[in-house]
């Protein structure tokens, strides 16, 4: 079943609005792109069936990584291919924020942002991982980066999902400790990071 409305025809419906916002190159060309994806403006081709021999016109894609009409298939092989990885242990979900104070400074200057957002991440993992006292093992993860809140908001954060546990220096697997109800402590968590 189709939604009311695509991304692409919220971006069609708001094109002045688009111009008037201080998006870099990248974002308004990536933006423009979903919004003619798989329209007349990207052209297209004639396919014949070979049953009833009807012409269907199908128009091209945009093939941008971020446009949700063309890259469903990507994000779903990405997905298939990550369970593949996982270990038979249990797993945390982990979400690392970051300080709305940087938000405007992650629409210029997002790959420095976002890679310090994913380094501090992994080294407050590594951190409470490596100590004995929380766990004394080396972890894993796996962290997808968020920028929009479910509001359509600046919201850039993190979603890790963390094993319940890590290998030993002998290499033995140690589970997490507080009994699988949570990973560490929140509240401590956030303070190192």
């Amino acid at each position: 079943m189709r939604p009311k409305h695509t991304v692409a025809d919220i971006l069609e419906m708001e094109q002045l609005q688009l111009r008037n916002l201080s998006l870099t190159s990248w974002h308004y060309r990536a933006l423009q792109a979903i919004r003619r994806c798989r329209t007349k403006a990207m052209g297209g081709h004639i396919d014949k069936c070979d049953c009833c021999h009807a012409l269907h016109i199908s128009y091209n894609s945009c093939r941008n990584r971020h446009c949700p009409t063309c890259q469903g298939h990507k994000r779903e092989e990405w997905i298939r291919a990550r369970g593949d990885e996982l270990l038979d242990v249990p797993y945390f979900h982990v979400v690392f924020t970051l300080p709305s104070e940087f938000n405007s400074y992650a629409l210029s200057h997002g790959k420095i942002v976002y890679g310090s957002l994913f380094r501090a991440a992994w080294q407050t993992l590594q951190q409470f991982g490596d100590n004995p006292k929380h766990l004394g093992g080396r972890m894993g993860m796996i962290a997808v980066l968020h920028t929009w809140g479910q509001n359509m908001s600046l919201h850039p954060h993190l979603h890790c999902i963390v094993p319940g546990g890590g290998l030993s220096r002998s290499g033995q697997w140690k589970i997490a400790k507080n009994n699988g109800n949570y990973l560490f402590n929140v509240k401590s968590m956030s303070q190192v990071f």
